[in-house]
């Protein structure tokens, strides 16, 4: 038995109930999704800007994005269609490791390849300057392939940002400014820290589409279920204005628990798949941004896995209390850092306490609470900060449960199961 053990094991845990968050469902269908971008490809706002012969850039990213092959494929056969040949680049900042062969790897874990894209990816983490911005004395740089191309088309979801509030936050204007900046481009744009990223994300985002290079953009929204409601196909001049409009959409319909606060939130799965901050501010709460409130207020979080799509990524573990041994021995710190780096903060990518087992986290989380009912401990279970839509919650948060009506319980109360290795089995 180990020392944390033997200071924790007197500790009960509660018994806890499986609980359904109602949100609305609006999924549109794949052949929804064709049929709106083949539509707005055909409009006049668009058509023929694309011309044969030309050589036509699509952005990749490295979210696991509802649809995100889906829809790159459909880009790549239009862009044939025109008699264009389409080429994908990973436009991910400092991602995989700040690496090349990292970011080409990403692409592949998500389903993007060459062989199912049926075209060329080429990785390269060589930037060239295509701008400055006089406002705020700063160079813009871009991938050094997409700079290369006849013409650029900009992917991405648009939603509310980790760390950072403003007009601009996920979406195509960050993926032209942060994404195809690759490490030396975000780099840049992270310099007057996150207080100033999202009027850096519109001057450099501007200053991108100046160049003449960006043909349109594809806006994507997810609702709480991560799935795509609604999506929007821009010529490149109206995406400055016309995106914070996207980001308000998008902020409406984002999945959130409903509660105010716990005493203790544990995430089962930590990982860059489901968001860049590993953990969403917006659902865990502690923004790496103290001016900004964010998500449910908690005494302890703590994690008990790393996603393997996260490669080793673990940024995020810095808002976690504690953690298991199991998920510091899948960290990769040459994966994690080049992001620590790249944003010019580290709070993020703190180690947590790190302890045996599943069990011991939730035992170690009641146990360091201050003023608590230890009998009745309110606590939640979530899988990720991704997929929400069930939850289990502590006994001691029945009666806040029951008068919600978006919350439904789904089960009688029963105690978490664990196997021989402290690890938890209990599935919702």
């Amino acid at each position: 038995m180990s020392a944390v053990n033997e200071l924790i094991n007197h500790i009960t845990l509660p018994k806890f109930v499986k609980v359904h968050q109602l949100f609305d469902r609006n999924d549109l269908s794949q052949e929804e999704i064709r049929s709106r971008i083949e539509t707005a490809l055909k409009s006049p706002d668009l058509a023929g800007r694309i011309k044969p012969g030309q050589r036509i850039c699509i952005t990749g990213g490295s979210r696991g994005i509802s649809n995100m092959p889906f829809v790159t494929k459909l880009l790549a056969d239009y862009v044939k269609s025109q008699g264009a040949s389409p080429f994908i680049v990973p436009a991910m900042g400092s991602h995989g490791g700040a690496t090349a062969e990292g970011q080409k790897e990403i692409l592949k874990s998500l389903g993007i390849t060459e062989e199912s894209m049926g075209c060329p990816i080429l990785s390269s983490m060589e930037t060239v300057k295509v701008g400055h911005v006089d406002e705020a004395d700063f160079d813009v740089h871009i991938d050094k392939n997409a700079a290369e191309a006849d013409g650029i088309i900009v992917l991405n979801r648009v939603k509310a940002h980790t760390s950072f509030q403003g007009p601009y936050e996920s979406g195509l204007m960050k993926m032209l400014t942060i994404g195809l900046g690759k490490q030396h481009g975000a780099y840049i744009c992270h310099s007057q820290g996150d207080d100033e990223m999202s009027y850096r994300i519109g001057l450099n985002g501007r200053a991108v589409i100046a160049t003449g290079k960006v043909i349109f953009g594809v806006a994507l929204l997810e609702n709480a279920f991560d799935k795509t409601f609604d999506l929007a196909v821009l010529p490149a001049e109206q995406i400055p204005e016309e995106e914070p409009k996207l980001l308000e959409k998008a902020k409406a319909a984002m999945g959130r628990l409903y509660y105010d606060n716990c005493d203790i939130l544990i995430c089962r799965v930590l990982g860059k798949n489901f968001t860049g901050a590993g953990m969403d501010p917006n659902i865990v709460g502690r923004c790496v941004n103290p001016k900004l409130k964010m998500g449910i207020t908690s005494q302890r979080i703590g994690v008990l896995d790393l996603s393997d799509e996260s490669h080793g990524n673990a940024t995020g573990m810095g808002r976690a209390d504690l953690a298991s041994r199991r998920f510091y021995e899948k960290v990769s710190f040459d994966d994690t850092y080049p992001n620590a780096i790249t944003s010019y903060d580290m709070s993020a990518y703190r180690i947590p306490v790190i302890v045996d087992n599943d069990e011991e986290v939730l035992k170690a989380a009641v146990a360091s609470c201050l003023k608590i009912d230890y009998e009745n401990p309110r606590i939640i279970l979530i899988n990720n900060s991704l997929e929400i839509e069930h939850i289990l919650v502590s006994e001691g948060m029945l009666k806040e449960t029951k008068a919600n009506q978006n919350l439904g319980i789904e089960s009688n109360p029963f105690y978490l199961e664990f196997d021989a290795e402290g690890n938890l089995l209990t599935k919702f």
